[in-house]
């Protein structure tokens, strides 16, 4: 059994910073990619940031110089540092991980339970 849980999210003003942090648990292998998606009201999940285990990140056009991806594979967590917010980065965050559970197993996607962040004043 896997597990992501999330921590972090807030109501925060326009300009201002957060950081979310996601830790994996559980039966897990190894993880490939651990990232970060959201989605607003009425809107699809969209991908924010995603960092591979080989040490690659991948952001949003939206996001990119504002927010900064890091993982830590020794306690299998990943933070998004999120910096001069803005109103349309309101959403729930939620956590993404491909883990492998098994040596020469089949890598899966397993997700968090979202956390919300409001950019409001």
């Amino acid at each position: 059994q896997v597990k992501l849980v999330e921590s972090g999210g807030g109501l925060v003003q326009p300009g201002g910073s957060l950081r979310l942090s996601c830790t994996a648990s559980g039966n897990i292998f190894s993880i490939y990619t651990m990232g970060w998606y959201r989605q607003a009201p009425g809107m699809q999940r969209e991908l924010v940031a995603a960092a591979t285990s080989g040490g690659s990140t991948n952001y949003a056009d939206s996001v990119r110089g504002r927010f900064t991806i890091a993982r830590d594979d020794a306690t299998m967590t990943v933070y998004l540092g999120m910096k001069s917010l803005k109103p349309e980065d309101t959403a729930v965050y939620y956590c993404n991980a491909r883990i492998i559970r098994w040596l020469n197993g089949p890598a899966s996607d397993y997700w968090g339970q979202g956390t919300q962040v409001t950019v409001s004043s």
